[in-house]
């Protein structure tokens, strides 16, 4: 069986061995929308279908080539097939579908229900800005094989639609130029028409190579097919019969490789098309421009598939690309593809009502809206979310006072809250029991604690040095002159004289080596030595000295009993916390600390003040 219209995705070769088709799989089809639904970043997307094999077959491999993307089908909708449309149940369906979040509506039908459905969504407002309609190969099939009427193309105006791509090779045009002289222009040739006619080729050259390599055509009655109680039913069966050289035939079906008006032929493991391949075309005014291509072997693209070929496959995000597309409503702005839906689960987002710090989160006086900080991040990352997540606050806590936050992630995990906003700080027994975002604001502990402030008088610069150091200081200065003048009295004529004068000598040499402006030269080696030294001494001793009095004049001095956590633990103090924060666990149970020592304080006003107190 040689099929050149048979697009569903079930009829597979494991089941139907000598089942061929020499047109497209709609599994190919499929991938195609779900790559361009994927590359304009929707993520929902409702299916219309006719109700039978060909729909319900079709729209399954839609929703796998959509998982696949980790996108979905958010809503599909049968509708009954035949000859006879009801308008009302149409009607009726997208009603339904209009009241839904997504507005991305991929149509899979024939051509009878699909022209009432376009029709019955312009009557609705459906077509206007917005909305994203994505029709199959069977809008193309039919657009190709004639002219509309302009009420109808007026219906189907921003539409995408998927056709089978045939190239434009010379052959094809010489083809259509010989069928319209046929034909008068008043019937199109359309896809599945090329491949009915390179289906007869098809045929007719396996046929003939299996002629010349010495087939008989030769048939053997399937003596298998009979009644066991020997009533046909009218059946017949036993005047069956198989052709005995059948498998020969179809090796040599599956062997043509040439050269059609629908391009290459020639078949995969899968006894389908080698490379398929689509136009994305776009209904615009009385006529379709082409937007693009999708092929199997390199993706979404405006270059033609057979130049891509000629290079090695590239299916990146970065090389997927298709021009401009007019959507409905005449815009060329890219569709949101959702909106806020009437019939959507609001969200239950609980929000503290907090008593201090209230820029983190507040109630709106007079409404249900919350404002502050933790509001403005959680509304900007709503509002970047690819679909619509439709939310209402619930406050938590009287206002008196902050509420318990722990309190409030245990009414998510009850299912009283799907979610809470505010400043919940993260930590250990919250995150075993909920999910948290990612840190938006930097938090920790801190311990704030009175200070006494000290003042630099007129003896500050005494300061820097304490009163051992000043005395041990004095004393390495006489002793480092009285070392020298020992060194040197004897060879140097500058440490000689009466008493007093190498007296005030000592005292004089020790001091000015204090600036680097002694006169008296040593002449010894171990008093240059010494001399070296103590210059070195004398320099660290200067330059800690003009550090710290540095530090003493130019800034505050602050003393507190509380240097750290562990002087905190340590001491007898009382230890204030904020109402409703994870410190009153992290002190007692963590620290050990005694609840006994522990204070609720409520706003910053009371921290001054008891720390004052």
């Amino acid at each position: 069986m040689l099929s050149f219209a048979a697009t569903d995705p079930t009829l597979s070769s494991l089941q139907f061995p000598f089942f061929v088709r020499t047109t497209l799989s709609d599994s190919y089809q499929m991938t195609a929308v779900s790559e361009i639904i994927d590359f304009y970043g929707w993520k929902e997307v409702i299916a219309i279908y006719v109700d039978d094999d060909y729909g319900r077959n079709g729209v399954s491999a839609l929703d796998d080539a959509l998982a696949r993307r980790r996108c979905r089908i958010s809503y599909k909708a049968g509708i009954k097939s035949g000859p006879d449309v009801d308008r009302n149940e149409i009607t009726n369906l997208l009603v339904s579908v209009a009241m839904m979040q997504s507005r991305v509506i991929v149509v899979h039908t024939h051509s009878n229900s699909g022209f009432m459905i376009f029709k019955v969504a312009r009557y609705l407002g459906m077509m206007q800005e917005g909305y994203v309609w994505i029709a199959t190969d069977w809008l193309s099939t039919v657009i190709d094989s004639g002219s509309l009427h302009s009420e109808t193309m007026d219906t189907l105006q921003g539409a995408l639609v998927l056709r089978q791509h045939t190239p434009d090779t010379d052959r094809k045009k010489a083809f259509l130029s010989r069928w319209n002289k046929l034909t008068g222009g008043s019937l199109g040739l359309n896809s599945y028409g090329l491949h009915a006619y390179d289906s007869v080729w098809l045929v007719a050259q396996a046929i003939d190579k299996f002629f010349s390599q010495g087939g008989v055509v030769s048939c053997t009655n399937y003596t298998s097919l009979h009644d066991d109680n020997g009533k046909g039913g009218g059946l017949n069966l036993d005047a069956m019969s198989i052709f005995d050289n059948g498998t020969l035939l179809l090796k040599n079906i599956l062997q043509s490789d040439f050269v059609g008006l629908s391009g290459p032929l020639k078949f995969d493991s899968e006894k389908s098309p080698y490379r398929p391949a689509y136009d994305i075309i776009n209904v615009v005014g009385n006529g379709v421009r082409r937007v693009g291509y999708w092929s199997n072997y390199s993706g979404l693209s405006i270059v033609s598939p057979e130049t891509l070929y000629a290079n090695p496959p590239n299916r990146s995000s970065a090389n997927q690309h298709l021009h401009t597309v007019i959507w409905p409503g005449e815009t060329l702005s890219r569709p949101r593809g959702w909106v806020f839906p009437n019939n959507g689960k609001q969200l239950r987002i609980g929000v503290p009502i907090r008593a201090s710090f209230r820029e983190f989160v507040s109630p709106v006086k007079g409404t249900d809206n919350f404002k502050g900080f933790c509001i403005d991040v959680f509304i900007a990352a709503v509002n970047l979310l690819p679909y619509a997540v439709p939310y209402r606050f619930v406050p938590f806590g009287d206002g008196l006072k902050n509420p318990s936050y722990t309190g409030l992630v245990n009414l998510i995990t009850a299912g009283v809250l799907d979610g809470a906003v505010g400043d919940i700080a993260i930590v250990t027994n919250r995150t075993r029991i909920v999910d948290f975002t990612q840190p938006y604001a930097a938090s920790g502990l801190v311990v704030v604690a009175p200070f006494k402030k000290i003042n630099s008088g007129g003896w500050s610069f005494l300061q820097p040095f304490t009163a051992f150091m000043w005395i041990v200081t004095a004393c390495f200065f006489f002793f480092v002159g009285i070392v020298v003048w020992i060194l040197e009295h004897r060879i140097n004529d500058e440490f000689r004289g009466p008493p007093k004068q190498q007296i005030i000598t000592i005292l004089w040499f020790s001091l000015s080596t204090l600036f680097f402006s002694h006169r008296e030269n040593t002449m010894s080696t171990l008093g240059r030595g010494v001399v070296l030294i103590w210059l070195f001494v004398v320099l660290i001793i200067n330059s800690s000295y003009t550090a710290s009095l540095t530090s003493i004049l130019t800034v505050q001095q602050l003393s507190s009993s509380i240097t750290g956590i562990d002087s905190l633990k340590a001491s007898d103090e009382p230890i204030g916390f904020q109402v409703g924060s994870f410190a009153e666990r992290y002190l007692t149970e963590d620290l050990g600390i005694s609840k006994s020592r522990l204070i609720p304080l409520g706003s910053p006003e009371e921290y001054a003040k008891s720390l004052q107190l």
